[in-house]
């Protein structure tokens, strides 16, 4: 009986496949909404291999991107204005599909992890 269910379990598992393409997000413009104090706030940025520029807020910010796998990449801002924005953000692709992706941060050595969704306009 142990061996059917752990068989069963094992099946059930194996068919929920999580869609991971995240080399299609490498590179393109995407929209991040995000409620902050009960408000929604939408931060639009643009994205190559190795620099992200975004603009939250009516202000515009470059952030240097080091990719360490294809769903994993560091963020690290390029004019830092203070010693929280010296801190690099650790940002892990958690799944994708044809509209953009979902996906956990938090600042690099940090246990606290937050979650977002991002979608890509351009």
């Amino acid at each position: 009986m142990k061996k059917i269910i752990l068989l069963l379990s094992l099946t059930i598992v194996s068919c929920y496949n999580v869609e991971r393409n995240c080399t299609d997000f490498k590179k393109g413009k995407f929209e991040f909404i995000q409620n902050i104090d009960g408000k929604k706030m939408t931060s639009v940025f643009e994205r190559n291999d190795s620099l992200q520029i975004e603009t939250f807020d009516g202000k515009t910010d470059t952030a240097s991107v080091r990719w360490v796998n294809d769903c994993e990449y560091i963020l690290q801002k390029m004019h830092p204005k203070n010693m929280q924005e010296k801190k690099a953000i650790q940002i892990k692709i958690l799944s994708t599909s044809k509209e953009g992706y979902k996906f956990e941060y938090s600042f690099v050595g940090d246990a606290k992890k937050q979650k977002g969704s991002v979608t890509k306009i351009d």
